[in-house]
């Protein structure tokens, strides 16, 4: 026996260990700082819609992207009062919280039935709503403008809840579909054998299992359905039930010189959908990875 080996193997320096960990320690600093530069960039709209509507005008000529000293809250009451935002919110929450209702409805029972019949008609189904993602829904805007029409529903809610229904219905199938495929199929084999039939075994089975895609689905058709300004520009432009952005456009233009009330407005106007992505976020990427596995 060597010396060598009976004295056990031999040890690295600790010069060399340390020198060698410096390139990826210096990495991750350079990732870390792009980072927080891509987070600055992100923010900076965000900080300058705030700031400019907690100023007024003489703060906004004079130091327009300087924090405001002192900020006001004027501009918020104005601009309720003035742009007649109470009506437009709550045109919009009916309208997005009648559609988000019949997409979850519509959308996870379709998926359900689509999930579990993989050939024949179910494939084809899955294939049909796959082709109501891809092809533009602007392709149709005539005829479903026509539809609108010819039911009675412009200027109504009815006629926006039957748009977004249809629009996003294709979307909101696919990603129950992915996440329903994931699930293990014995949850509602073991509600049939106990006796439930299909419609017990999904409402009390499935549809619980399906919370994180269904906080995914809320919170994406929440954001389109919200933010959307040409569908209800179209459809309820001149009536009393115009959507948040239709009234804001319809604010911008008429107070164009007063940019406190301007950025009051979108501050307003954004608050709902913002709190609706605080309360859903975590929802979302768990409900994407979780649909992708299937």
């Amino acid at each position: 026996m060597s010396i060598a080996t009976a004295r056990g193997p031999a040890r690295r320096k600790p010069g060399r260990a340390r020198h060698g960990g410096r390139g990826p320690r210096y990495g991750r600093y350079a990732l870390e700082l792009l980072m927080v530069a891509v987070a600055v960039g992100f923010l900076f709209p965000v900080y300058a819609l705030v700031a400019l509507a907690l100023k007024d005008p003489r703060q906004i000529s004079d130091s327009p992207l300087s924090p405001p000293s002192p900020p006001t809250l004027a501009n918020f009451g104005d601009a309720w009062s003035s742009a007649s935002l109470g009506p437009a919110l709550l045109s919009s929450t009916v309208i997005t919280a009648a559609s988000l209702l019949l997409l979850v409805v519509l959308g996870s029972t379709g998926a359900y039935y689509l999930a579990r019949r993989a050939r024949g008609l179910g494939y084809g189904l899955y294939i049909l709503f796959l082709l109501g993602i891809v092809l533009p829904f602007q392709l149709g805007m005539i005829p479903l403008y026509e539809l609108v029409d010819d039911l009675g529903w412009l200027g109504t809610y009815q006629g926006m809840v039957l748009f977004y229904t249809g629009i996003q219905l294709p979307f909101t199938v696919f990603l129950y579909t992915g996440f329903v495929r994931a699930l293990p199929q014995d949850y509602a084999q073991a509600a049939l054998i106990d006796g439930c039939d299909h419609r017990q075994a999904f409402t009390r089975i499935v549809f619980p299992l399906l919370r994180p895609i269904t906080g995914t689905v809320i919170l994406l058709n929440a954001v389109f359905i919200w933010n959307d300004f040409f569908t209800p520009l179209l459809y309820l432009g001149g009536s009393d039930k115009e959507t948040v952005p239709v009234g804001i456009f319809a604010f911008v233009g008429q107070y164009v010189s007063d940019y406190g009330l301007v950025f009051a407005g979108l501050v307003l106007a954004a608050l709902p959908v913002l709190a609706v992505f605080v309360i859903l976020q975590r929802y979302v990427i768990k409900g994407f990875a979780s649909g992708l596995k299937g």
